[in-house]
């Protein structure tokens, strides 16, 4: 079932003005997807990364950067980072025990990991944040930020070359999950 909540690219910059700022290319009123196919497409494969974050709901986005983290350290010898593992938790039960704990690890964890930014991803996707006096219900622009953050952070890891291909790929996949939607097993 499709994830995509706008009709336009225009619209998910009218939504999200912050997007104006990691995206250059001008919106369209072209449907999203193929906004970011195009992006891809031409080679702005940074921009498209934040397109897609900024166009999944928060749990699409949270499960395509883990993802997206995974592929990309793809030939990296080591074990699961503890952020992605509560980034991954809280993807599959999407509940406030799993997103707090994601929270707890991504406030407490290394701004140069990626792994520390799909934790706070996941810990963004819902509940308060205290400004001041009050709490405030977490904007729904953080995960986006997060997301974005974690998947260029684990692209800059990798050499030049297979960086595009396999971003490319990533890229391809946040796409096709804007189409689909999350498929789980039984």
């Amino acid at each position: 079932m499709s994830r995509v909540r706008f009709a336009t690219a225009q619209a998910l910059f009218d939504a999200f003005p912050e997007v104006s700022q990691k995206v250059s290319v001008k919106p369209t009123d072209q449907p999203p997807v193929d906004f970011a196919r195009a992006l891809s497409s031409h080679d702005k494969l940074p921009e498209a990364v934040a397109f897609c974050a900024y166009l999944l709901p928060r749990r699409e986005a949270v499960w395509w950067a883990c993802a997206s983290v995974r592929a990309l350290a793809s030939g990296i010898a080591r074990e699961p980072a503890v952020g992605l593992l509560a980034a991954e938790a809280w993807a599959y039960q999407p509940d406030d025990q799993n997103r707090q704990k994601a929270f707890e690890i991504g406030s407490d964890g290394d701004q140069n990991d990626p792994s520390t930014w799909l934790a706070r991803a996941a810990g963004w996707a819902g509940g308060f944040q205290v400004l001041g006096d009050q709490q405030v219900p977490t904007p729904q622009y953080m995960t986006a930020r997060a997301v974005r953050i974690a998947i260029l952070l684990s692209a800059a890891r990798i050499g030049s070359p297979e960086r595009l291909t396999r971003l490319r790929s990533c890229i391809t996949d946040g796409i096709k999950l804007a189409e689909t939607g999350i498929v789980q097993d039984g």
